[in-house]
């Protein structure tokens, strides 16, 4: 019976990942390409979205977090040593990349929300790029 249930899994399991990846990182690349026009909306538009979106991205990354993990566990056997370099590296991004945007949210100089939101968004691309090395 597991057995028949893998691929099944497999599919929930790697659905889950990039259906996350898709709001995790396609949101932060589609609010920066918004933001000029939210900012003409007023003052504090573009607080009301960051807000909003942080409503989204944050289960979000809780969810590729998870299955990230999970994505881990599945693998069967050894891998090679570049592979666990790379693995090692992506979790260390990733980290960085979520603590960067819980700095990003808190921020409150335009200094620091462009660093941190740089940080975060640069770190969540290079997370993905990682992921689709480590799957391929």
């Amino acid at each position: 019976m597991t057995a028949q249930l893998a691929p099944a899994l497999e599919g929930v399991r790697l659905s889950l990942h990039v259906l996350a990846a898709t709001v995790w990182v396609g949101g932060q690349l589609t609010v920066v390409g918004l933001l000029g026009t939210v900012r003409r909306l007023g003052d504090d538009a573009a607080r009301r979205i960051a807000k909003a979106f942080a409503r989204l991205s944050w289960p979000a990354y809780a969810v590729l977090v998870a299955t990230g993990f999970w994505n881990v566990a599945a693998v069967r056997g050894a891998q090679p040593a570049a592979w666990q370099v790379l693995l090692g590296v992506k979790i260390a991004v990733v980290a960085v990349a979520g603590v960067a945007a819980w700095l990003h949210g808190r921020a409150r100089s335009q200094t620091w929300l462009g660093v941190w939101g740089a940080v975060a968004g640069l770190g969540s691309v290079a997370a993905l790029v990682m992921g689709v090395f480590l799957a391929g």
